[in-house]
């Protein structure tokens, strides 16, 4: 087994002589990138198992509710759902005013499958809920393309600008193009 051990320390010390930590670092990074892009992307289900569970004995879908964040018209939403304090999906609580500036979704109705135009508007006046938090970013841009950002405070028009919760107003139906 000794010559084993040399052939092996002997091939070591060739390679070492011969390579440096970086070029070997670098050629094993090359190696993963083309490793990972040569690799297939897998498919996953996205599907919400949870929106197609029946109700217990009836076997009907459960009705939507507007005071969890998964219920349709929030999928861009970003902030405290109305409907948890004290307010509705498209009206302020008492004692808070609509912002006067506001971010726009498209987010598909899955009764009717139709795509709509929804105007989420914080409301202003209070402190934060602090109740049913939603954070959805599906079409979200970067900070530099306001209206499409939905991480801002969005009271910054109105004269209170301390932001309290946020509604989703249906403005209409989204255009499809074709």
């Amino acid at each position: 087994m000794k010559w084993f051990d040399q052939l092996f320390e002997r091939s070591a010390r060739k390679v070492a002589h011969s390579t440096s930590r970086r070029g070997t670092l670098a050629r094993l990074g090359k190696y993963l990138v083309v490793g990972a892009i040569a690799l297939p992307v897998l498919p996953f289900d996205r599907v919400n198992r949870d929106a197609h569970a029946l109700a217990p004995g009836g076997g009907k879908k459960k009705a939507p509710d507007e005071s969890q964040c998964e219920y349709w018209r929030y999928c861009a939403l970003d902030g405290f759902l109305c409907s948890c304090c004290g307010g509705t999906t498209s009206s302020c609580p008492p004692g808070t005013e609509m912002s006067k500036v506001a971010w726009i979704g498209t987010c598909r109705n899955p009764v009717d499958g139709k795509d709509y135009l929804i105007s989420y508007n914080d409301c202003c006046g209070k402190n934060a809920c602090g109740r049913c938090l939603c954070n959805f970013n599906l079409g979200d841009r970067p900070a530099y393309r306001m209206g499409l950002h939905n991480d801002i405070n969005w009271c910054m028009a109105n004269t209170s600008n301390m932001f309290h919760c946020t509604t989703s107003v249906i403005i209409g139906l989204a255009e499809q193009h074709s």
